[in-house]
């Protein structure tokens, strides 16, 4: 999970006790530390502090929510009649003030996320958004695409779960296979594969097969 709040005491100590649960969990001191990353929307869980540097808190929720169905909370110390409504209205999940014990923190975390978990637990399939150049995992992980990976996409996408051969992929990337090594096909599967696993905890089905190429061992549509 992705946790972005600048009191950087509060933040280390929430992060320390979520990890003791056994949560992984990214700090960022502001949401431009976030955006700025490889994979800004890959997150499966984040919370907010409202009162941000950069980008401010209710217009990261709604940046997150153009790209993501996954738990959103706030926890911030911003008082006022209307701050309830905001959040929600943003797409937050939750609302919790501060000051607020950590294990109600993780509490609302688990509640949220089985939530969560439980309304994706019914496709099994992955989704590539191509006018977004966006993977998404069946648990609603995305992950951002360089313009490399998305040809790779497409040519597993188009091979309908048949392996692709390395030919094919050096032509479509712009490279002669005759010339270019093994070598540099593979860097890029891996970058790809990396970012996948970064962005979530299932099994990615991009796989190589010996002495042919690389398959997608899993439902791939087009969103």
């Amino acid at each position: 999970m992705a946790l972005i709040d600048d009191d950087t005491e509060y933040t280390e100590f929430l992060a320390q006790h979520l990890r003791e649960q056994g949560i992984r969990v990214d700090a960022y001191p502001d949401s431009d530390d976030l955006l700025t990353t490889d994979a800004p929307y890959g997150y499966a869980f984040y919370l907010i502090d409202l009162m941000l540097p950069g980008v401010d808190g209710l217009q990261l929720i709604r940046l997150l929510r153009r790209r993501t169905q996954v738990g959103i909370v706030v926890v911030s110390g911003k008082v006022s009649p209307d701050v309830f409504k905001s959040v929600i209205d943003a797409g937050a999940d939750m609302y919790l003030t501060k000051p607020v014990s950590f294990d109600q923190v993780l509490l609302t975390i688990r509640a949220i996320h089985r939530r969560t978990t439980t309304v994706t637990q019914t496709s099994t399939a992955w989704v590539l958004d191509r006018r977004a150049s966006v993977l998404v995992a069946p648990d609603l992980a995305r992950i951002e695409l360089s313009d490399g990976d998305m040809t790779v996409m497409d040519c597993l996408f188009e091979a309908h779960g048949q392996p692709v051969t390395r030919e094919t992929l050096c032509r479509r990337l712009g490279r002669d296979p005759a010339e270019d090594d093994d070598n540099w096909l593979h860097g890029t599967i891996y970058r790809l594969r990396r970012r996948i696993e970064r962005a979530t905890t299932l099994i990615v089905p991009l796989q190589s097969v010996a002495r042919v190429g690389y398959v997608f061992r899993a439902e791939l549509r087009l969103a």
